[in-house]
């Protein structure tokens, strides 16, 4: 399942937070989204070895860590998979002066991660199975709504032991806004937040937490982003999206819901593409690449040419590809 960010636009949220700009040393501070970590902590090391007198330092706490701190003033950015809303927009404006700015800048998915002893085939899981999962209607494996969709996979009796985060998270917006999309008793009972009182399930804290707890607890089925299960060899299903296709996590799939995205994407960046069709269905979400906004015809200033902590910087020439 994939949403715009991680299907997962990361939504780069910056602030003005008196950076010396230009050729002077610099330090930038950022916090937030945990799903976009892996590719943020390869950018800013290669950013610090071409550019050695700056240094960025990011901690990855949560969304909703990184909205707070970048509303506080705390930070120079924030780090978002989920849009802030109209009263969080109007918080920041309220105590800075100005507007704060959407900057997409990775795109990622969603998936629905799982541990069950002895099955090693791909699952496939409905939007009712998932939903049902979650609200904690299903509740063993071998549950009708489960193996219906995976004949001849010997799913076991056992109870699924639903593991969700603990704290703010983007991630969690993603899967909370598509629950919210193809489930009407979870739009009306749980809705959708980056933390939202979950009917069920272990929480864990960071997509590391979340991880850490399906990799060692039999029987678990979580959501994480992409990276973060491949990466500890989680196995994850495909999905079926709103035009009944059963649509897997992948570059392809990913970029496919990216470039469907861009085709209607609004002034401020605040969007929402899970819940696709075709390929590009599923749970993905935006934190856009630089190559992606090249495409949208954004250049450097055009982006940026706001009161923001990057505005003018060699950072914000290399995150839009111009280094």
């Amino acid at each position: 399942m994939k949403q715009i960010a991680g299907l997962l636009v990361a939504l780069l949220l910056l602030a003005g937070a008196g950076i010396v700009l230009a050729d002077n040393p610099l330090t930038i501070n950022g916090a937030g989204a945990s799903f976009p970590y892996p590719i943020y902590s390869k950018w800013f090391d290669d950013y610090h070895k071409k550019n050695s007198n700056n240094q960025i330092n990011y901690q990855s706490i949560g969304s909703g860590g990184g909205i707070k701190q970048v509303t506080e003033g705390t930070v120079d950015f924030g780090a978002s998979d989920g849009p802030m809303n109209d009263d969080q927009l109007k918080a920041f404006r309220d105590k800075h002066g100005f507007d704060i700015l959407h900057f997409p800048t990775v795109l990622g998915a969603d998936v629905p991660a799982y541990n069950i002893p002895g099955v090693s085939a791909e699952l496939t899981f409905t939007s009712d199975a998932i939903a049902g999962i979650f609200l904690g209607k299903i509740t063993k494996w071998n549950d009708p709504a489960i193996a219906g969709a995976n004949k001849g996979v010997n799913l076991p009796g056992n109870d699924i032991v639903v593991v969700h985060r603990s704290d703010g998270s983007g991630t969690s917006y993603i899967w909370t806004d598509y629950l919210s999309k193809v489930s009407d008793e979870w739009k009306n009972k749980v809705g959708k937040s980056t933390s939202v009182n979950w009917p069920v399930g272990l929480g864990g804290k960071g997509s590391e937490g979340v991880t850490g707890l399906v990799k060692q607890t039999p029987n678990s089925m979580a959501y994480v982003e992409l990276t973060y299960a491949a990466q500890n060899n989680i196995p994850y299903g495909t999905v079926k999206n709103s035009s009944g296709t059963f649509v897997k996590a992948d570059l392809a799939s990913v970029s496919a819901a990216a470039a469907s995205a861009a085709k209607d994407m609004p002034a401020d960046f605040r969007v929402s593409i899970t819940n696709g069709s075709g390929r590009t269905g599923g749970i993905k979400s935006s934190h856009w690449t630089r190559t992606k906004i090249e495409q949208l015809g954004f250049n450097t200033h055009g982006v940026i040419a706001h009161p923001t902590a990057l505005h003018g910087t060699s950072f914000g020439n290399y995150w839009l590809g111009e280094n």
